[in-house]
């Protein structure tokens, strides 16, 4: 058997189908040559490995897949051994203001305490951190918290953030209350997609007060809420982030009796001496956040 076609079929079944796995291989293929490169896999057994839609392995794939698993997810390790250890490493995974403004702190504490420290960083909203997570792809993730989390993740909330409104600052508008006592909000809503916590917990506040004010327009980060809301295109709908830098255009709308949002932090599985470390010194740069 051809070792990269087994390699290409690794990634389609672990990932649960051959678009998801093009996203996560390490390195540059398109998706055309990995179907054409696991059909021609099956054609040399003589089987099929996956129903394509819906995903699902064949009896053969599951078998397959069972024996080469190990191979593929011990040759980090192997290279790691061979290198002379390097133990001393952590995948990391939060938003863009995360990341940037406040995760550099963290390691600069962490690397005081492992010098030899690796680390890897991947941005993302909390419900591709989550599926990361399950997914054995991330080991620490700080993002916005959503209820109980699945199976076998560990959520510890480490702020409370107030919700609020982005304007611009020559908005006529004083308070959120002004919006709800209106008979229809024409202005858009612009926001992170729907089904991120904040969205969620804003959509729960609308109900209470009978208000309908669905996102007109949808972005990937925060940091295009304030872009679309100074170009004029709706108001945004954001999180309180102490020490955050708005942009002198915007203006910001308290939304009094909203609930708060929890930011945490997740991870799975044991807690090893290097995550130990990362949550004792997550935990800190919090508590001076908070203050």
């Amino acid at each position: 058997m051809n070792v990269h076609h087994l390699e290409l079929f690794y990634y389609v079944a672990r990932h649960g189908g051959i678009s998801e796995a093009v996203r996560n291989i390490p390195y540059g293929i398109q998706q055309p040559a990995v179907s054409g490169q696991v059909i021609q896999l099956e054609e040399y057994l003589g089987v099929t490995l996956f129903h394509r839609r819906p995903f699902e392995l064949t009896p053969a794939g599951r078998e397959l897949y069972q024996f080469i698993q190990p191979f593929f997810e011990n040759l980090q390790p192997m290279a790691d051994k061979l290198r002379g250890g390097v133990a001393q490493y952590i995948r990391f995974g939060g938003s863009e203001i995360v990341l940037r403004d406040h995760l550099p702190r963290v390691l600069l504490a962490l690397r005081r305490r492992f010098p030899k420290l690796k680390v890897s960083l991947r941005e993302g909203y909390h419900p591709q951190l989550v599926a990361w997570l399950e997914k054995r792809e991330l080991d620490v993730a700080l993002t916005l918290l959503d209820g109980k989390p699945p199976p076998g993740i560990t959520a510890q909330p480490l702020l409370k953030l107030p919700m609020v409104l982005l304007v611009p600052k020559n908005s006529k508008l004083r308070s959120a209350d002004e919006l709800w006592q209106q008979d229809r909000i024409n202005e858009p809503l612009v926001s992170v997609p729907a089904n991120e916590p904040m969205c969620k917990s804003f959509q729960r506040g609308l109900a209470r007060r009978e208000v309908d004010w669905l996102p007109g327009i949808e972005v990937s980060t925060v940091d295009l809420v304030q872009t679309y809301v100074i170009n004029g295109y709706g108001i945004g709908l954001a999180v309180a982030v102490p020490g955050m830098r708005y942009h002198p255009r915007i203006r910001l709308l308290p939304l009094t009796g909203f609930d708060p949002i929890d930011f945490g932090v997740l991870w799975q599985g044991k807690v090893t001496p290097i995550l130990e470390a990362c949550l004792e010194v997550i935990h800190e740069a919090a508590r001076d956040l908070s203050r």
